[in-house]
């Protein structure tokens, strides 16, 4: 399984504090012309509503995290970008709109504004564990991934939460880029105890398994096996 292939199938315990990447689902967007069902339509309605509410109530911070929400689930980004900000303005001493401009920056593909929001929100709350997961996921999809920065940042998150599914799925896996297959199968040993029915254990196992050999030092040499 390659690089690619192994982050998308890493999903389920949620990303960020709002919108809880789902890598499948960015993977397999559905085509904008694909028949509705009537429950695709009420969500549809539901989405309008909520960004019709955000519109409407422009001091109202819930109504525009709902509206960002909606926007984002319809990948109009500029848009869910924009209630973020507003919303940040509103309650400048909150982590969410943070985090959440940082996850939506992140999957538009605008690195370098994901990493600067995630920052901020780590300014403020230092030991979210979430948040620094996050962060250290946008290093892995990198075209250039670093895996010694997101390294670092997992075991930062671990500190602060020892039990959190996203920092021990992507220490895993980022160690086992790097060559460590002990680090990384001491990581995958810690992910089934806190949730040994975690779909990520068998693709993380596998990714190990497929990696093998002896430990590389950098993560330039690491980034040059991964191709």
């Amino acid at each position: 399984m390659n690089r690619e292939n192994v982050l998308f199938a890493l999903v389920g315990v949620g990303f960020g504090l709002f919108f809880g990447f789902s890598f499948v689902a960015w993977a397999n967007q559905r085509a904008r012309d694909a028949p509705r069902s009537a429950s695709e339509q009420t969500s549809n309605a539901d989405a309008d509503a909520a960004i019709n509410r955000a519109r409407e109530n422009p001091n109202d911070y819930d109504a525009q995290m709902q509206g960002a929400r909606a926007y984002y689930d319809a990948r109009r980004f500029d848009e869910a970008v924009r209630l973020l900000q507003h919303a940040n303005e509103l309650q400048p001493n909150n982590v969410e709109p943070l985090a959440a401009l940082g996850d939506v920056n992140a999957d538009a593909g605008n690195a370098r504004a994901a990493e600067k929001w995630y920052d901020a929100a780590l300014t403020l709350k230092p030991d979210d564990a979430d948040v620094r997961a996050s962060l250290a996921r946008l290093f892995l999809i990198s075209d250039q991934p670093d895996y010694d920065r997101a390294v670092a940042e997992l075991q930062r998150a671990l500190r602060a939460d020892p039990r959190n599914e996203s920092a021990l799925q992507f220490l895993a896996y980022a160690l086992a880029q790097k060559g460590d297959s002990a680090g990384a199968r001491d990581a995958l040993s810690r992910l089934e105890k806190v949730n040994p029915e975690s779909a990520a254990v068998p693709r993380l196992r596998d990714a190990i398994d497929a990696r093998g050999g002896a430990p590389q030092s950098n993560s330039n040499a690491a980034r040059a096996g991964a191709r």
